[in-house]
């Protein structure tokens, strides 16, 4: 079957010219084949992500039309105003896609709001609100490496698409055939029959002053003399972020010039992800050589956000996305209070995996901090539901431990730029009063306790890898774990029974020990990984690093 696929597409005249040189290269080579053809993308609430080449199970202009198909057949039901924002960032390919999805959309009678130069992730979900789309479309594969892209879709809330949504698009892609079934017409006949418009300069500009509005310290930022090293990772953060610095008053601004400007080759760091010490190493060696105060990164599609803070001896030390959220949540909690601008009843959100600490600080400021599902969607749907009483002024902050903030109910996913922001702001408040990030990291943990959250990540590459991964969930549900490395079980959460939780069904399983400490379980949505969560504490860093090492090594076996 995939050999007759594979067929077809060799005979058919392809209109991207890289396809039909890589389909000849593999000409009898039925393993290449059955890699590209034997299954299609799969298309979920993340929408679709894939390594770029020629087949149905990766990422090129066919499967993005056929997709852009099933999405217009849905946005067709929806009424509204018929109409579908799209963006994209610097990874190869994006802009092509981005427009072939235009002209799917156009030709299907849909309006079409297209960025006229790649936006970040948040920009996206500002102008499907801005505009009162029925949807959004987000090319890019967030910080994958090159050789991957991916189509993110959005529904008209401005959040990832729902599982319903997207399980109805499935279907109608699923309807489409993959070469021929997508309507399209040139993009240049979407634009002069106005189907296809250019997002205006008014969205642009609301995004920057929605975010501006959300400083905690006004003005602060202008006298501060915050030193800074930044790097968009050769992204889509770039021109948003400068702005924003700009505007609030941050000008030293020093950024690596080698990861300045768009390029999907991330030829500096082969993993573009803000996460990891790589994607962070030029940015450093530049701090350390202009003695920054900070050195920020934002990966390729801008919703996520990677730090490094000077420390009192003149290193630069990694701040985890855990310690980044707490430090915010702690820091717009005490400046608003100060400031007499916390609402009544404020309310912050995380996720799941994301660390206790944040329980703590939220307790001592009186906020109610509400725990979801991983996925920013979810931080989304408390901010929708806050909305919807008339109450959203309430939200004052959203995090996930990947290194994704949000703070104010403009957008509905993780935004890189306000986090960018308010790192920066927070940078500077502590140095003005003589302090600094670092120290108030080490006050927070001397205050709470001494938490350490750390992350083993297992890969299950190869097609047999879902079914792998699969078996290794379905065995720790079948013989749940009594103990972990000598600590006693004393509570498991499995996220599959909504009935236990109350919230939505999950594929996570979450182990409370006897020691207080946690072990969370889960596959990854997006890749082909499970991972490992762990929450331990200590007296001091050490204890808690070998606590983390104890459990870690016990788990091991399983992941096989």
């Amino acid at each position: 079957m995939y050999q007759d696929e594979y067929k077809r597409w060799m005979e058919a005249d392809l209109e991207d010219a890289d396809l039909k040189p890589e389909l000849t290269k593999i000409e009898g080579n039925d393993d290449e084949i059955k890699e590209r053809f034997a299954v299609a993308l799969k298309f979920g609430t993340a929408g679709l992500r894939g390594v770029l080449g020629a087949g149905t199970n990766r990422m090129n202009i066919y499967v993005v039309r056929q997709a852009t198909q099933g999405l217009a057949n849905w946005v067709k039901t929806q009424g509204g105003t018929q109409t579908v924002a799209i963006s994209y960032d610097s990874r190869i390919k994006s802009d092509v896609f981005a427009k072939n999805a235009a002209s799917v959309l156009a030709a299907n009678g849909i309006k079409v709001r297209i960025y006229d130069a790649l936006m970040p992730v948040p920009a996206l979900s500002f102008a499907i609100r801005y505009y009162n789309c029925n949807a959004g479309v987000m090319v890019t594969a967030s910080h994958n490496p090159a050789k991957y892209n991916g189509y993110k879709a959005y529904g008209p809330d401005g959040c990832q698409m729902t599982d319903d949504a997207a399980a109805i698009v499935y279907d109608e892609i699923q309807k489409t055939d993959v070469l021929i079934g997508a309507k399209y017409m040139p993009f240049a006949q979407g634009v002069e029959e106005g189907l296809i418009r250019f997002v205006g300069d008014d969205c642009k500009r609301a995004l920057y002053d929605a975010i501006e509005e959300r400083q905690v310290r006004p003005d602060l930022c202008k006298t501060a003399g915050l030193k800074l090293v930044y790097s968009p990772l050769n992204g889509s953060g770039l021109v948003p972020v400068t702005q924003i610095l700009k505007d609030i008053g941050i000008t030293d601004v020093t950024i690596v010039p080698e990861q300045e400007y768009p390029n999907g080759y991330f030829t500096t760091c082969s993993y573009p992800n803000p996460e990891i010490f790589e994607a962070l190493e030029k940015g450093l060696s530049l701090a350390k050589e202009t003695g920054a105060d900070l050195m920020l990164a934002t990966d390729p599609d801008a919703d996520r956000v990677g730090i490094a803070m000077k420390c009192p001896d003149g290193s630069y030390e990694l701040v985890t996305g855990n310690e980044v959220g707490v430090l915010l949540l702690d820091y717009i909690c005490a400046g608003r209070i100060e400031k007499g601008t916390m609402p009544k009843n404020p309310v912050a959100v995380k996720s799941i995996v994301s660390t206790p600490l944040a329980d703590a600080v939220a307790e001592h400021y009186g906020v109610e901090l509400r725990s979801v599902l991983t996925g920013f969607k979810w931080i989304g749907d408390q901010i929708a539901g806050l909305e919807a009483a008339g109450e959203v002024e309430r939200f004052i902050f959203g995090f996930e431990e990947s290194y994704g903030y949000l703070a104010g109910p403009y957008v509905r996913d993780k935004d890189a730029i306000i986090g960018s922001m308010l790192i920066c702001e927070m940078a500077a408040y502590y140095r003005s009063i003589g302090s600094s990030l670092k120290q108030r990291m080490e006050e927070i943990y001397s205050e709470y306790g001494r938490y350490l959250n750390q992350i083993d990540s297992f890969e299950f590459p190869g097609l047999s890898g879902m079914d792998q991964m699969a078996g290794i969930m379905q065995g720790l549900r079948e013989k749940p774990l009594e103990e972990i490395a000598g600590y006693k079980v004393v509570n498991v959460t499995d996220y599959k029974k909504p009935e236990e939780t109350g919230l939505p069904a999950a594929n996570v399983l979450i182990y409370k020990l006897e020691n207080n400490e946690t072990v969370i379980v889960r596959p990854s949505g997006t890749e082909p990984k499970i991972k490992i969560y762990y929450t331990t504490l200590g007296k001091n860093l050490e204890e808690a690093q070998a606590e983390k090492d104890k459990l870690s090594e016990a788990l091991k076996p399983i992941m096989k």
